[in-house]
């Protein structure tokens, strides 16, 4: 059976808009929080969010393309134009044979949001013609195979913010029995209006913290919440064979792969975790287990009720041995395009030797019995990291990544 290693990145985030200034700000701890400018919070308990910033659109795409894409797949095509420079594999593999995993949570909305606005304003007549493609979830998918010429297999997988993990994990299982040689898998996101945010407000599930620097932290005993970010990242996945026979640069295997269901819930995760403890207990099993220390970045959303649970898996599975941190400390909550965004961070550890850390969390809850890596990224002899992301509906995805040195 075929190994799936890594051989591009790319990145557009809070804190970075392109892989390089990721890694960076990434590992000195730098968050991308700030007050809110795109919409009126007086009525608003959140106060905050992690937006993409000073962007050079025009330098990736004209006029006339941008008019026609959404946010999302705006952010998930940057990304995986710069994941797919890095890996080379355009050109070097039959478009049959790449395919396209590309998800969202929840798509289009800000084109919904205007075009309804235009409806209500103009009448029916004056709604553009690229609602529909500008809105569709699986549309970022579409336009990336368009892009890079790829005919293989081309996916949305909509699993809430566990969607872009599922995607990396099922990309793994495509190499895997040998449905394709490559594929460019991720997420995108950009959800960052004030409907969204009254909605997960109502849910009692955003950080009410005014104060940038204490309002994404993640397993501190003052946490209240989310902050709402967006961004895209991506990853090439590529058959061990295939990448080595171009000479490719492989910069970690996706070792395994978990993803079971709490069956309990449509936004709370089941409080016995142990839904949680099989997604990662799969993946591991999956990859050989290995008795080593392993950095964690965990879901780690800053929910009281999700961190809770969450910390009581991650001590039950690896007891003492990992190194735990949430990178939304830094930025904010990318929802359906998070878990690859987290994923690049987990296989930058890898390279860097190093855990970053959990931004702004400075008092651990009582109730976390986990080693969570707070003030500064901290050094680690790493062979092996683990991403883990959970979403509403009780999606639970895990994925396990092993640093590869020749």
């Amino acid at each position: 059976m075929e190994k799936a290693v890594i051989t591009g990145m790319g990145a557009i985030t809070p804190i970075g808009n392109d892989l390089a200034a990721f890694e960076e700000h990434l590992f000195a701890g730098r968050h991308g929080i700030v007050p809110i400018d795109r919409f009126d919070t007086e009525d608003m308990a959140a106060k905050v969010y992690a937006p993409v910033k000073d962007l050079d659109t025009e330098a990736h795409l004209s006029a006339r393309e941008l008019r026609r894409l959404d946010k999302f797949t705006l952010y998930g095509l940057i990304a995986a134009k710069e994941a797919a420079a890095q890996s080379g594999i355009l050109g070097a593999v039959d478009p049959y044979r790449l395919g396209v995993n590309m998800s969202t949570g929840l798509g289009g909305i800000g084109t919904v949001l205007h075009e309804y606005d235009a409806l209500l304003d103009k009448g029916p007549r004056r709604v553009s013609p690229m609602l529909i493609p500008k809105w569709a979830p699986n549309m970022m998918a579409g336009v990336i195979a368009i892009e890079t010429g790829a005919r293989g297999p081309s996916i949305a997988h909509t699993a809430a913010c566990a969607s872009s993990s599922v995607s990396i994990g099922e990309a793994l299982r495509a190499i895997r029995h040998g449905y394709v040689d490559a594929v460019i898998c991720g997420g995108g996101e950009a959800a960052t209006q004030k409907l969204v945010t009254a909605g997960f407000q109502s849910l009692r599930a955003m950080s009410t913290s005014a104060d940038p620097d204490r309002a994404s932290i993640p397993f501190d005993r003052e946490r209240s919440g989310f902050v709402m970010g967006e961004g895209g990242g991506a990853l090439v996945l590529e058959s061990e064979s295939h990448a080595r026979a171009r000479g490719a640069r492989i910069l970690a295997e996706v070792s395994g792969y978990g993803l079971t269901s709490d069956a309990s819930h449509i936004t709370a995760p089941a409080e016995d975790g142990e839904a949680i403890d099989r997604a990662i207990t799969d993946a591991l099993a999956e990859a050989g287990e290995r008795d080593e220390t392993v950095y964690v970045n965990a879901h780690g959303t800053g929910t009281v009720k999700n961190d809770q649970v969450e910390a009581a898996a991650i001590a039950r599975v690896f007891g003492g041995k990992a190194l735990v941190s949430s990178t939304k400390s830094m930025t904010g909550h990318l929802l359906g395009a998070a878990g690859a965004v987290e994923a690049i961070a987990a296989v930058l550890s890898l390279h860097r030797e190093a855990v970053p850390p959990t931004a702004g969390t400075r008092l651990l809850d009582e109730d976390v019995q986990i080693d969570v890596v707070c003030g500064g990224s901290r050094p680690a002899r790493l062979s092996r990291a683990v991403s883990l992301s959970l979403g509403f509906g009780g999606h639970n995805a895990c994925l396990v990544f092993d640093r590869r040195d020749a």
